[in-house]
């Protein structure tokens, strides 16, 4: 039976629309999925999402270009393309997760996943506006098709932050998208199978099934397929894996080293943690006149709290970490609490999960000592968290004779973000004093010291238990090697995150 042209039913007219609706729900989903994720992995999310959506929209409008090239079938065009959508879409994660793990031709494999993707959502919404011009008038149909394309891509917007990412994992919303699409293609298919010929229908019944099969089969198996990606992506087996709102939190385990990743960057080592985190905690501390009132910003594991108590003088330690997941786990993970001493059921610390800046904006305590333990600038994110505005709120919420100190990435591998944390917390107001200790799992990593007034460097007596970061060692870390020094840096600010790209030109020599 060939395809007949007659006038469509107000129930055909409600299946387009719906059609049209999911389509621009789909179409946000993959351009938000392959932006997160290549953030993920690459960092720079802002460099990621532009190219994403840039070449999205390119390949929509050549789509659109060539949707004038299909003058009969439309219905069964329309559906074959839905299919396509659903496999190419659907396994976009998977295989970016494969080519990554892999480490052969990202961008490549990127580029021809949406550029494939986008010139076939271009061709979505002309073939059904032409379909739809059977039952609408232009101007009337027009309308219709854009104002729930625009309704579909913002419930898409709001659902994929506070619903798809939390519940579903970026993993499985791929897939669901891709069955979401493929769902699409068989509710007009079986709709309007009338107007297909009987070829058309047994061939797009099979490329149904063998797609449906293979979506459903990988989210059945998503959970094997991830842990094996995953696996594939770090030298130890993983542990422990999440996608929070916010990150991707991976913990892996080789005999007695576990290590914290976010967003791919190892966060730290149960070998040889404790050198970091004392090199973070007893200098300042024992800079300090006073230690009574402590602010933890980041710090999210509880191994700096665990520091910080081993001070009898210290009376509140509040620690505000943006993410309630990792907060949680160095509760309830056993490796992780007995790491940190179960610090966060400690009496004197207080945890509050909200945004730094914001924090410090609305607070109206002071604090003795401010500990900065954040997540590199590897993203525009948390680069704002190292700007000379936030250093400058910092400095409003310390006393006169207070404090503060922030891990500043490594002054050997990315030598200019280093300077560049100095040279913005000066500008933010803060006499500074920079210094570095070596950490295997890191080398050599750096931090800076903050304060109203100038540090007599020479009486530092370090009275806790340590096992790396005594008197005579801290002395080392304040001795900058020449090689490392580095003149005419810019500072950061929100306008212009100058530490974003210092950060990210650093580390991708080395990587």
């Amino acid at each position: 039976m060939v395809e007949n042209k007659k006038i469509l039913t107000n129930k055909d007219a409600a299946i387009l629309l719906f059609c049209v609706f999911v389509v621009g729900f789909c179409t946000i989903i993959y351009e938000l999925l392959i932006g997160s994720i290549s953030s993920y992995f690459i960092g720079d999310s802002i460099k990621q999402f532009s190219i994403t959506i840039g070449l999205t929209m390119t390949s929509m409008g050549l789509g659109t270009l060539i949707s004038r090239f299909f003058k009969k079938n439309l219905i069964y065009w329309f559906i074959l393309i839905e299919l396509l959508i659903a496999i190419t879409g659907g396994l976009s994660v998977p295989i970016l997760y494969y080519i990554y793990s892999i480490q052969l031709f990202y961008y490549p494999v990127m580029c021809l996943l949406i550029i494939i993707i986008g010139t076939l959502i271009g061709l979505e919404i002309p073939l059904l506006t032409r379909i739809m011009e059977e039952y609408f008038q232009l101007r009337e149909n027009i309308s219709n098709v854009l104002s729930l394309d625009y309704l579909g891509a913002f419930l898409a917007s709001m659902a994929f932050p506070f619903v798809l990412l939390p519940f579903l994992g970026i993993f499985n919303t791929s897939l669901s998208t891709g069955l979401l699409n493929l769902l699409i293609g068989f509710l007009t298919f079986c709709w309007f199978k009338n107007k297909l010929t009987l070829k058309k229908k047994r061939m797009l019944k099979i490329q149904s099934v063998l797609i449906f099969i293979l979506l459903a089969g990988c989210i059945l198996f998503s959970k094997e397929i991830s842990v094996y990606l995953e696996n594939s992506m770090y030298d130890d087996r993983v542990i422990y894996t999440k996608q929070t709102p916010y990150q991707k939190i991976v913990i892996t385990k080789n005999k007695e080293d576990v290590r914290l990743f976010i967003d791919g960057n190892v966060q730290f080592s149960t070998i040889d943690e404790y050198r970091y985190h004392e090199a973070l905690i007893h200098v300042p501390m024992n800079i300090a006149p006073h230690k009574e009132n402590i602010l933890v910003l980041g710090g999210g594991d509880g191994l700096a709290v665990r520091e910080l108590l081993k001070y009898d003088d210290v009376k509140t330690i509040t620690v505000v970490d943006l993410d309630k997941t990792m907060t949680d786990l160095a509760v309830s993970n056993t490796i992780i609490s007995e790491l940190n001493q179960h610090s966060f059921t400690n009496e004197k610390v207080t945890i509050l999960n909200e945004d730094a800046f914001k924090f410090l904006e609305n607070s109206r305590q002071y604090f003795d000592v401010i500990i900065i333990d954040l997540p590199d600038p590897n993203n525009s994110s948390l680069a704002r968290l190292y700007s000379k505005e936030f250093y400058r709120v910092v400095k409003q919420k310390l006393s006169k004779i207070g404090i503060v100190v922030t891990q500043a990435s490594s002054p050997f591998f990315s030598p200019e973000a280093f300077w560049c944390i100095n040279e913005t917390m000066k500008a933010g107001g803060f006499v500074t004093v920079p210094y570095h200790s070596y950490v295997p799992s890191f080398g050599d990593w750096g931090f800076v010291l903050g304060t109203n007034y100038s540090i007599n460097l020479d009486n530092i007596k370090v009275s806790v238990p340590v096992r790396y970061a005594d008197s005579e060692t801290i002395k080392e870390f304040f001795h900058i090697p020449k090689d490392v020094k580095r003149q005419n840096i810019k500072i950061s600010t929100l306008n212009s995150p100058e530490i974003l790209n210092y950060y990210l030109n650093g580390w991708r020599y080395w990587n």
